[in-house]
């Protein structure tokens, strides 16, 4: 009974999951409908395994062919979707067939040898591996097994690196686009990569380590991959696009102007800009990002992040969370008793660690030392 249960936890939670990340899907970004497709796989794999351990050899024998194929493609399928956070817009299959076609290959290799297997002798061979070696046919399976088995170890390395290398090359490009880079954005998505090298670590621990101990192998492993998947769904259903604009190159137009003082058309565009800055505040919305305020001035991204630039000599991020400073400057000014958590939400910031690091950048004090300074200076006008 204990063995059912465990073996099914992860069934549930990838199944609970997949319905989660479906439901509304047209609310949610690209990649968090990607996870879902994900977790459809999981729930695939989690049911194959119980097939294969509880077991249910009659079942599993039409089963292992589904087995094999989303075994083969769970890591490309994860890589895809740290992708889709970072670089791709969409899921295509032009863009992301590459990542695809080597494991439905390889796979389907070792299905057209189990055509020419013989069937009762490849049923018994399923769930004893040692049995029927003899035959060529069955000899043969073991080998192409064998390859997939080496084939998916080299994939879960492989694609963690990969996965790891997108993320650490877009936590900067995130300023680009998000006005705060709240605690959340990116830390969710690093706490995505480490619970895919928890997952990685459970696969590449080989099944003979835990030759003889079935509490291990089919109690406490299915444990770890359940609560291991229950944290990736619920990161996955928080994390946003950590550059949701898909970086792309200034037009030649922009390009232009790079160095050179503003033209007329920008400077019409700033002055829509600090308009929207200085009078309407639109720097107190903790969500605010430069498509926002694209929408607001009529422009596009490359020219707004470019006039920026040129006038400022800042990104978007540090030009929004300047405003937001001298905002908090006045409510500290005002309100010297308010507590961080009231300063922060007050002033536009999504938290308070989001506010002191902003407070750093600009004043090169801690929160604390720059608000006593404050309180000082007041007093001493006064």
């Amino acid at each position: 009974m204990i063995k059912t249960i465990a073996l099914l936890i992860p069934v549930y939670v990838t199944i609970f999951w997949t319905i989660l990340l479906f439901t509304g899907k047209k609310k949610h970004s690209n990649p968090r409908s990607f996870l879902a497709k994900f977790m459809f796989l999981l729930v695939l794999i989690f049911t194959g395994k119980f097939f294969l351990y509880e077991p249910y050899p009659d079942v599993y024998f039409y089963y292992d062919p589904i087995f094999l194929y989303v075994g083969c493609l769970t890591y490309p399928f994860y890589h895809i979707y740290f992708r889709l956070l970072t670089v791709d817009e969409n899921f295509s299959w032009k863009a992301h067939s590459r990542f695809l076609i080597l494991p439905i290959v390889l796979v389907s290799i070792y299905e057209v040898a189990v055509l020419f297997a013989p069937s009762a002798e490849y049923k018994v061979w399923l769930f004893d591996r040692t049995a029927y070696m003899n035959l060529p046919e069955i000899n043969l399976l073991s080998i192409f097994r064998n390859i997939l088995k080496i084939f998916v170890k080299l994939q879960v390395v492989y694609f963690l690196i990969k996965s790891t290398l997108l993320l650490r090359k877009y936590k900067d490009r995130a300023e680009q686009f998000y006005s705060d880079i709240q605690d959340g954005k990116y830390n969710n998505a690093k706490l995505l990569n480490y619970l895919l090298i928890f997952n990685c670590l459970l696969i590449l621990i080989p099944g003979a380590f835990f030759a003889g101990n079935n509490i291990a192998l089919y109690v406490i492993l299915p444990l770890f991959f359940a609560i291991d998947i229950y944290m990736i769904g619920l990161m996955g259903f928080k994390q946003k696009p950590i550059n949701p604009t898909f970086e792309v190159e200034l037009d030649s137009q922009t390009e232009q102007v790079i160095g050179s003082e503003l033209n007329t058309a920008q400077k019409e565009l700033l002055d829509k800009l600090l308009v929207e800055f200085k009078q309407n505040k639109i720097y107190l919305n903790s969500e605010l990002n430069i498509m926002d305020v694209v929408q607001l001035v009529g422009s596009n991204r490359s020219t707004i992040s470019s006039i920026i630039n040129q006038q400022y000599s800042q990104n978007f991020c540090a030009f929004v969370n300047g405003y937001r400073i001298i905002e908090l400057e006045k409510i500290i000014i005002n309100d010297n008793n308010a507590i961080y958590e009231s300063l922060a939400e007050r002033a536009g910031f999504g938290s308070v660690k989001s506010m002191h690091r902003a407070v750093v950048n600009s004043t090169e004090l801690s929160i604390k030392d720059w608000k006593k300074q404050i309180i000082e200076s007041k007093r001493t006008f006064n």
